[in-house]
């Protein structure tokens, strides 16, 4: 009988080991790709908020407030500029967000407004969430801040004296995970009263989170919502801070745009995305967050 011509198992078992280290070494440059069209994407949908931000201006004469009488984030008015008009008309802006009218909009997923760098669905059951924040300013308190998207505000690009390259309009970050201890500084934040804004200090809430106590895990719960670190930030911490996120009942507070090891990517007021680290200074950072300091910006 004729033999026919096998693999033994010692070659059987060579070649295997070849496919394993290959694979070994393909598996990483497929989560580069991976992670490099995440940054893409994300980059893109930052484009396409700018874009709705200024056709809004173009439409209404100025740009839609950071957080309105009834706690609407700029997000809600841009929806009819992101293909979202149908959601945009069951929303009722005479009832608070939280009103069960506009519970359609409250529960809603915007893909535009989520970022595929961050693996963490939602900070908060039944609820759409947000990996992008409009920026209120350097200033802690929501308030007459010296940004674009304040609690109130609904401004010109001609109220922009900084130039429009040299402010930013928004910037991505990372969800909350619901949590309610202090395990990640990305995801927790310290949540205080209101008065804790007056004189709020750099140190805030480290002890606070030191001690896991105050701790939310809400952070970017709402799309639909403007308060702080729902729709707004300050630029009051740099990027990937390790100091925790501080919230003054949703008026204003701390903050930092979070990644995962990566840069974090900002939108400027002229529409264009930048990639930024944690290397710039605070006191660049509140430059760039405030739109008439009247200071020259270095690059960055």
């Amino acid at each position: 009988m004729r033999r026919r011509p096998a693999f033994t198992l010692f070659q059987l078992l060579v070649v295997l080991a070849i496919l394993a280290v290959l694979l070994g070494l393909l598996l990483p440059a497929v989560a580069k790709v991976r992670q490099a069209a995440a940054r893409i994407e994300s980059q893109n949908n930052l484009k396409q908020i700018g874009l709705a931000c200024h056709n809004y201006h173009d439409a209404n004469g100025r740009f839609p407030s950071g957080m309105d009488a009834n706690g609407f984030s700029a997000f809600a008015y841009l929806l009819p500029y992101i293909e979202q008009d149908n959601l945009y008309r069951t929303i009722d802006f005479k009832k608070p967000t939280g009103d069960k009218a506009n519970a359609t909009a409250r529960q809603a997923t915007i893909k535009v407004f989520l970022s595929p760098l961050d693996p963490v669905p939602a900070a908060v059951p039944n609820v759409g969430p947000t990996n992008y924040l409009f920026n209120a300013g350097s200033k802690p308190a929501l308030k007459d801040n010296d940004g674009l998207f304040y609690e109130g505000s609904g401004l010109k690009l001609s109220d922009i004296t900084d130039g429009t390259s040299n402010t930013f309009m928004a910037g991505e970050t990372l969800k909350g995970d619901g949590g309610k201890k202090a395990v990640d500084v990305r995801r927790q934040y310290v949540f205080l009263d209101a008065d804790a804004l007056k004189g709020i200090k750099d140190d805030a809430g480290v002890k606070d989170f030191k001690d896991s106590k105050n701790i939310a895990g809400d952070r970017c719960a709402s799309w639909l919502e403007g308060r702080f670190l729902y729709g707004t930030f300050t630029g009051t911490r740099v990027p990937n801070d390790p100091k925790p996120d501080v919230s003054g009942d949703g008026k204003g507070g701390l903050s930092a745009l979070r990644s995962l090891g990566s840069p974090v990517n900002v939108l400027m007021a002229d529409g264009s995305v930048r990639a930024v680290n944690k290397q710039l200074k605070l006191e660049m950072w509140k430059l760039l967050t405030s739109r008439a300091d009247g200071q020259p910006v270095p690059d960055f």
